[in-house]
């Protein structure tokens, strides 16, 4: 098992610990403002001991800021040093396979040793913004990731090949929600990654299918699973519930589809709740770890324990760039992390 894709715990931390940053755009706030946030969460998160940090494709979402991937993922690369960067994930029916493959290996070469090449098979977005994007068939996803990985390995057939050609590649992760991906990765000996934090429900299952269909492969000897959780730490309890109220009301929105950006904690109090909609919000925030960061350490490893991840990373869409900076520090702290060739 390669050291890009197993990585080592820090601290006082039993697993490494990882950040999922959607650059979330705040309620009187601009992409500017969410992408400077990335910018210095990026150098925090390096410095605190955080192992990856990655950025996930959404479209037409005017709460999210990372709609391509690989630009940002540059940008951030050029403003540290040494932790890893990666997608979580590229929506590779949305790409050609070729144009994935060129973008990452360009990357790869001017980081070597620090990209991840995480892949998701849904759209990202509604279904007019897809047509738009003139998406492919989701359905052919597996013969889509076997295209991307021969032209990053140089096997491509038919005399096709992409540029650069490196003597190694990122490794490949498959994202999922459900047990399709989970099923995917244990066949093809690749790493997993399960998005807890919007689907609950099929944490467990997936993660069990994963292991029971994993084949060793020459990328991996044995099933890395990572779980995406999210997590909102505060100096206080009520606080932190305050703040995830406003990730709540947002998701809301989005599942009325009528999406905003995030909303202020102001906002999401005012809000008037049908007893549907405060349903849904009471369900949602029951799957956010959220208090102080003791409480969020608690919590985090509990949902370790359950379901053995040998991997948590974090998502905070709260409102306010430094609502979000605390909230990852408040964890670190609290995990007391360290950062590479720290004592």
């Amino acid at each position: 098992m390669t050291d890009q894709i197993r990585g080592l715990a820090r601290g006082e931390a039993d697993v490494p610990l990882s950040i999922l940053d959607l650059a979330t755009v705040s309620e009187g706030g601009t992409a500017t403002d969410a992408l400077r946030t990335s910018t210095e969460l990026v150098r925090h998160a390096e410095r605190w001991g955080y192992h990856r940090y990655w950025v996930a494709e959404h479209h037409g979402m005017p709460s999210v800021a990372s709609s391509s991937p690989a630009v940002l993922i540059a940008h951030l690369a050029a403003h540290s040093e040494s932790i890893r960067l990666g997608s979580g994930g590229v929506m590779l029916p949305n790409h050609p396979p070729l144009i994935v493959a060129e973008q990452f290996a360009t990357l790869h070469a001017l980081h070597p040793g620090r990209i991840d090449l995480g892949l998701g098979r849904a759209p990202g977005t509604d279904p007019a913004t897809a047509s738009a994007m003139r998406r492919g068939d989701a359905d052919a996803f597996p013969e889509e990731v076997a295209a991307l990985a021969a032209f990053l390995d140089g096997e491509a057939p038919g005399g096709l090949q992409s540029y650069p050609l490196n003597a190694d590649r990122p490794p490949i992760w498959l994202l999922g929600s459900s047990g399709f991906s989970a099923q995917l990765a244990g066949l093809l000996g690749l790493p997993f990654a399960f998005a807890h934090h919007f689907s609950a429900e099929n944490t467990e299952p997936a993660l069990d299918l994963y292991r029971s269909t994993f084949r060793p492969s020459r990328w991996l000897d044995r099933p890395y699973a990572m779980i995406g959780v999210s997590a909102v730490a505060a100096d206080s309890s009520e606080q932190a519930l305050r703040l995830s109220r406003t990730l709540a009301l947002a998701m809301l929105r989005l599942r009325r589809g009528r999406p905003s950006p995030i909303p202020s904690p102001e906002e999401a109090e005012a809000y008037p709740y049908s007893d549907v909609e405060l349903t849904f919000v009471d369900g949602y925030l029951r799957n956010v770890v959220k208090g102080t960061g003791a409480e969020v350490r608690a919590g985090l490893a509990a949902l370790r324990e359950r379901t053995q991840a040998d991997e948590l990373m974090i998502t905070t869409g709260v409102y306010g760039g430094a609502n979000r900076i605390r909230s990852y520090e408040l964890i670190a702290e609290a995990h007391k992390l360290k950062a590479p060739g720290d004592a």
